[in-house]
């Protein structure tokens, strides 16, 4: 059984609600037995069809695991991942773990960036240098952003939450507004999403704590019920190319895209395959969805792409190493539990915000629909390449977003936006409720 390693990270202080530092140190025994267990694989036989349709391919699977078990190095992505500052503080009883980086720039904006499953804050990692130090990647010091990534409870070197509770989106971005004041930014922008899609409780949460803004990169704009009104609806033959190709997204979404999402929301502990085998963990993982899938064959077969074989492999070795396979499929489970199964439901948001839109994503709306599911919606972005994974595979599309959010302009739009929600939420509070 694979266990989290001794001295996995070690943090120094004492005030639990304060910020402690925090170093990355893994065991080389614990690399070793990763090693060990991949050459140790005991293979099934190789699918019997010639596409994906039955899951992650044996050659694929293969070529990832003789890489992985020989060739592929962690010291190289623990020394990119010691050049940054980490830090842990107590919220709530939990610990969390984020990267903060600041801006040598005054006027920089405060980010905070929020991974999924199956990411990491590694996924981020690509965009921290472009943001803090716009010069040297062809901005100007008004594009600077102070970054803030943290892990979600139960990832990486977070902590696990040990009972049932309500570790759920809204209350990871209440931690998340917690985190933001005792870094003392009272104004920042976010961006991301958690494990799915978070909740409108989250939202307001966000907007009425200081969040001006929260630009997703995936944002569903479909859920079941809104695609059951629309089949009946719409005819199909009216449909644009751009809402067709929509419709056909949704439609292999639902039926053939959540088995992930299912196992993890009703039962995430059977999953113990994958905390003992690191060959299963790396299939569960690369069987997120079908075009991030595609890029990762594509990538294991020597074409260059967004992402790399280390890329790929960094992210997985630190679900491994970390020993967060369970923990981190709870999230699904606490958000199914708490929201009556709505694992994938997308609100009507009230907070003002934009989209981006790449092009692979395993759902994508058409701007008039997305603007109907996010009535103050201000910008929308299309990039002809990138799927679930955006900053890790597109880091030049997303930072580009960014700074295009970033601007003044665009910040003092999302400001005024942001307080006629709020006068609207208290108004709304201040009604009497009917009996």
């Amino acid at each position: 059984m694979a266990e989290a390693p001794t001295g996995v990270a070690q943090h120094t202080g004492s005030d639990k609600a304060g910020i402690r530092p925090f170093q990355i140190s893994f065991p080389e025994a614990a690399l070793t037995d990763l090693r060990k267990r991949i050459n140790a694989t005991k293979w099934p036989e190789p699918e019997t069809v010639k596409d994906a349709s039955q899951g992650v391919q044996f050659a694929t699977m293969q070529k990832l695991a003789r890489y992985w078990g020989n060739e592929y190095d962690w010291s190289k992505c623990e020394a990119r991942l010691k050049a940054v500052p980490h830090f842990i503080t107590e919220i709530d009883g939990l610990d969390i773990h984020f990267i903060h980086v600041r801006s040598k720039h005054e006027n920089a904006l405060p980010l905070i960036v929020t991974h999924g499953w199956p990411g990491s804050f590694i996924e981020q990692m690509k965009i921290i240098d472009p943001l803090t130090n716009p010069t040297a990647h062809g901005g100007t010091a008004s594009d600077a952003f102070h970054v803030v990534i943290p892990s979600l409870p139960g990832y990486g070197f977070s902590g696990k939450p040990t009972t049932t509770n309500d570790w759920d989106p809204p209350h990871i971005a209440s931690a998340w507004a917690v985190l933001m004041k005792r870094l003392e930014y009272t104004k920042y922008v976010a961006q991301g999403a958690i494990g799915g899609t978070p909740s409108p409780r989250s939202w307001r949460f966000r907007s009425r704590r200081g969040c001006s803004a929260s630009p997703p990169t995936w944002r569903r704009p479909f859920p079941p019920r809104l695609a059951r009104q629309w089949r009946q609806a719409v005819r199909l033959s009216s449909l644009s190319a751009d809402e067709r190709r929509a419709w056909d997204q949704l439609i292999f979404f639902y039926t053939k895209g959540l088995a992930y999402a299912n196992e993890m929301g009703l039962r995430p502990q059977t999953l113990y395959g994958i905390a003992d085998s690191p060959v299963g963990l790396a299939a569960w993982i690369l069987d997120h969805d079908a075009a991030s899938y595609e890029l990762i064959v594509r990538v294991f077969d020597g074409k260059p792409e967004g992402l790399t074989r280390d890329d790929i492999l960094d992210n997985i070795t630190l679900y491994w190493l970390t020993n967060t396979a369970i923990s981190s499929a709870r999230l699904y489970w606490t958000t199914a539990s708490r929201s009556k199964g709505a694992v994938s439901s997308t609100p009507r948001r009230s907070t003002p915000g934009d989209r981006e839109r790449l092009s692979k994503r395993n759902l994508h709306g058409p701007e008039e629909l997305v603007g109907a599911r996010l009535p103050k919606l201000l910008l929308y972005s299309k990039h002809e390449k990138g799927s679930h994974f955006a900053a890790w595979e597109q880091p030049a599309a997303i930072v580009a977003d960014l700074r295009t959010r970033g601007s003044r302009r665009f910040v003092d739009q999302l400001s005024a936006r942001t307080e006629e929600s709020t006068m609207s939420m208290d108004a709304g509070r201040s009604r009497p409720r009917p009996c």
